[in-house]
């Protein structure tokens, strides 16, 4: 398995490549700086386990991940709404593939379900609070977009983002997808 870091708006995020298919995004906590609502991370940062430099654009042992970060870097400069990549999920259950295999293909950028409605169209069975631990689990983050699920009476939470950043990360995503108008403060 190969891992690259790539910088985002919503800090680093690093890809996990098996040279088949995409099996892990997460963000790299390097330390503990603060990502606000609207900051920009500039300057790469080492992020632990990363075992190809920091944004890498180019490996030749493993094109899938050279293409991943330039999706990603596409998505994060908005000229990318859909990514193209083989998935895999690892070992989830089923309902859990069902769940994230339904919000990847019924759910657009600039769009949101709630968690009951993604409940309903996957045809897994369970209530909504079931729904929200498989999004928690999510192993492909923006990738398939978790993002894109809330409550019924507002955000609803989320396991993504830099330590302490978790709603501002979700918040973020939605407003750069237009999927929420921008907050005030």
């Amino acid at each position: 398995m190969v891992k690259a870091t790539v910088t985002t708006p919503v800090g680093p995020i690093t890809v996990s490549s098996n040279g088949l298919a995409i099996v892990r995004v997460e963000w790299c906590e390097p330390d503990a700086r603060p990502v606000g609502n609207a900051a920009i991370d500039t300057e790469p940062e080492i992020c632990p386990g990363t075992d190809i430099g920091i944004d890498s654009s180019t490996d030749a042992s493993d094109p899938l991940l050279t293409e991943a970060l330039r999706q990603l870097r596409a998505y994060f400069d908005g000229t990318l709404r859909a990514f193209d990549l083989p998935l895999n999920l690892g070992q989830i259950s089923e309902t859990a593939r069902r769940v994230l295999t339904t919000l990847d293909e019924t759910v657009e950028p600039g769009t949101t379900v709630t968690y009951g409605e993604l409940a309903r169209r996957s045809g897994a069975g369970i209530h909504a609070r079931g729904i929200g631990s498989i999004m928690g689990m999510n192993p492909l983050p923006v990738v398939i977009a978790c993002h894109r699920v809330v409550a019924s009476d507002g955000l609803g939470g989320y396991s993504g983002g830099r330590r302490g950043n978790a709603l501002d990360t979700k918040r973020w995503l939605l407003e750069f997808e237009n999927a929420l108008p921008p907050t005030l403060f």
